[in-house]
């Protein structure tokens, strides 16, 4: 498996180590265990906290139930009340954040797919002295907006990976297909592919994630475009409907696609996509609310600020038999 944030890794890796180190049964429980030394260790929380994520994808989308499960088991080792929340309206998600703040939760994960939509409350947020991180999408606007910091990808630099990739591939046009309008994430994805792809890429805008619409809108463009030889997917469910649409117009045309599930990883197996870029979403719920956790009860800031990155990683046929299992346990 290829990655091009090495350090990135080693970071996220260290990270998991130091948070399982300072509580391996959860946040109630390190404080009645002082550590062996004689000291407390990292002092718990006095109650339980409650942290809400908000987010700007997730119903039916199994990346965000990747990002769940991941949040989901920092949450039982912290002693934390796990919230979760998504609309991909950018206004229903501000008023989603606004809720969290009138629960006075103890923190906010939120994206910022949308971020001119979003970013008044998620400043509101903090001025009442809510700890915010972002997660996954609209990492530059971050710390303007005044979060702690930001866990995912850099979009851009995703992109230039697989542009450098299809060029290795010898592809020479590509589309790149944007599942939501407005998803500076996804525009940005995008755009990194056309800086270092050295062939033409064309942007197919589609409405939604696995629907027949937009399994027919990509079947159309790969019948009007014969000469198309690769299909730039945004997100797994993207990538199916890619599949199916590359069959109906009887395209040569390689699909490879962002993002990794356990269908990517058989349709790896099967050669219908070439490559796959992982984020690895369990670990940006993971580290999220961890991050909230060590800040409220040892004030630390992971990666002092600094966007904290996990990945992107290229993985291919050769990588299946490795994710096999941990797909199939919905941990990548």
């Amino acid at each position: 498996m290829r990655t091009t944030r090495t350090a990135a890794a080693l970071l996220a890796a260290s990270a998991l180590v130091v948070v399982a180190g300072c509580s391996s049964s959860g946040g109630k429980e390190a404080k009645d265990s002082p550590s062996k030394d004689g000291g407390g260790g990292v002092p718990a929380t006095t109650g339980r906290l409650k942290i809400a994520m908000v987010t700007h994808s997730g119903e039916g989308d199994t990346f965000w139930d990747i990002v769940q499960s991941g949040a989901k088991v920092a949450a039982r080792k912290d002693n934390v009340e796990f919230l979760y929340s998504a609309n991909k309206e950018g206004k229903e998600q501000a008023q989603l954040v606004q809720a969290a703040i009138d629960q006075k939760v103890d923190g906010i994960i939120v994206t910022l797919a949308k971020p001119e939509a979003v970013q008044d409350v998620v400043k509101k947020a903090v001025a009442a002295g809510i700890p915010v991180v972002t997660i996954n999408s609209g990492a530059e606007f971050s710390k303007s907006l005044g979060a702690l910091s930001h866990i995912g990808q850099d979009e851009s630099v995703a992109g230039e990976a697989i542009g450098e990739e299809l060029n290795k591939r010898g592809k020479k046009k590509a589309v790149c297909v944007i599942h939501e309008q407005g998803n500076v994430s996804l525009e940005a994805r995008c755009a990194g592919v056309k800086k270092t792809f050295k062939g033409t890429v064309e942007n197919l805008n589609v409405d939604g994630t696995n629907t027949p619409a937009t399994t027919s809108s990509i079947e159309a463009k790969l019948q009007a475009g014969k000469d198309i030889d690769a299909v730039v997917a945004l997100g797994a469910p993207i990538a199916a409907a890619a599949v199916k649409a590359k069959e109906g117009a009887g395209s040569g045309a390689e699909v490879n696609t962002f993002d990794l599930n356990a269908e990517v990883v058989k349709q790896l197996k099967a050669k219908q996509i070439g490559f796959a870029v992982d984020q690895q979403p369990y670990l940006q719920g993971y580290l999220a609310i961890d991050e909230l956790w060590l800040n409220k009860v040892n004030g630390n800031v992971i990666g002092g600020g600094k966007p904290i990155l996990t990945g992107p990683a290229l993985v291919t046929e050769k990588d299946v038999p490795a994710l096999e299992k941990l797909t199939a346990d919905g941990t990548r």
